[in-house]
């Protein structure tokens, strides 16, 4: 296990090397500066803007300065907004952000698993058909129609939740719904079809021949072994929400870091874009680490070693 977990975490350094090495680069391949937009000031105020910032200096000390301050956990002050550090930024905007997605992601999973269970239990019924059809339905919608449709039905025509900020409870359902549907119905499609296929197995017919209740073979017996693809695919869907919130965050003006990240990039504010990218890089390489202790906690079969035993 101690040596998994020192692989795994050397790859994920190099994963994260090598995040912040493109988004660097491609920062610098944008023309321009943060500062070329200021009409009020003249060329010998951008030149010292450039130099305070350190944006004079050729891009391998550039790179060599960032990396070093990555190392220090100081992503740097926001060239915008000059009484803010990068770190103060992601301490109030992150906190709201993850609240998001975790509200997210828990709604999703717990929802899609509970879909996929009802409808294999209720194969070609009505309840399947109908669970099934919103799961494509799901699928096929992109997160910002449906937050556009929920914001106009809900909100302005039937006056049923509040439509902007974080401040509430009732606050959360709409953004929640827009960002949950989607990753809903792919759970709830593939615990659909993993679910009808344990049922088939030897085990579970042994398992009635018994006389063992419906409940406990589907909950004790079948569900753990179809839920191995959804933990699966866990990782691949951790990154489609919390990223995904970034575009909910804005049509529901939640103060998260979506609200950042969007205007960093119109302004050109490089430390915000770098630090927001390899924070959020950070935490997903994280997640998917946690995702594969979970996959391997769940499946006692998965050795953490190497083949022959080694």
């Amino acid at each position: 296990m101690l040596r998994y977990l020192l692989k795994r975490s050397l790859i994920a350094l190099v994963t994260l090397w090598i995040i912040v090495t493109i988004t660097f680069l491609l920062m610098i391949t944008v023309p321009g500066s943060p500062f070329s937009d200021e009409r009020s000031s003249n060329e010998t105020i951008q030149a010292n803007l450039e130099a305070h910032y350190n944006l004079d200096e050729p891009y391998h000390v550039q790179y060599l300065i960032y990396m070093k301050n990555i190392a220090m956990l100081d992503l740097g002050p926001s060239i915008k907004q000059p009484n803010q550090t990068v770190n103060d930024l992601l301490g109030r905007g992150f906190p709201i952000s993850f609240e998001l997605g975790m509200v997210t992601i828990i709604v999703a999973v717990i929802s899609g698993i509970v879909f996929g269970i009802i409808s294999a239990l209720r194969h070609n019924g009505i309840i399947d058909y109908l669970s099934m059809g919103f799961a494509v339905l799901g699928i096929s919608i992109p997160n910002f129609i449906l937050a556009t449709l929920f914001i106009q039905k809900l909100a302005v025509d039937w006056a049923m939740f509040p439509v902007a900020t974080w401040s509430s409870p009732a606050h959360m359902v709409l953004p929640v719904a827009a960002l949950a549907t989607g990753p809903m119905a792919i759970i709830a499609r593939l615990t659909r079809s993993t679910m009808l296929e344990v049922l088939t197995q030897d085990y579970i017919k042994m398992a009635k021949a018994k006389g063992l209740s419906p409940w406990k073979i589907t909950f004790k017996h079948a569900l753990r072994n179809a839920l191995m693809p959804v933990v699966t695919i866990m990782g691949t869907l951790l990154a489609g929400i919390l990223t995904g919130t970034f575009v909910i965050e804005q049509i529901f003006a939640i103060p998260g870091m979506g609200k950042y990240f969007v205007e960093s990039i119109n302004q050109r504010d490089y430390p915000v874009i770098m630090g927001t990218t390899v924070f959020y890089s950070a935490f997903l390489i994280f997640m998917l680490f946690l995702v594969d202790i979970v996959y391997g906690i769940i499946d006692p079969r998965i050795k953490l070693h190497k083949k022959g035993g080694e």
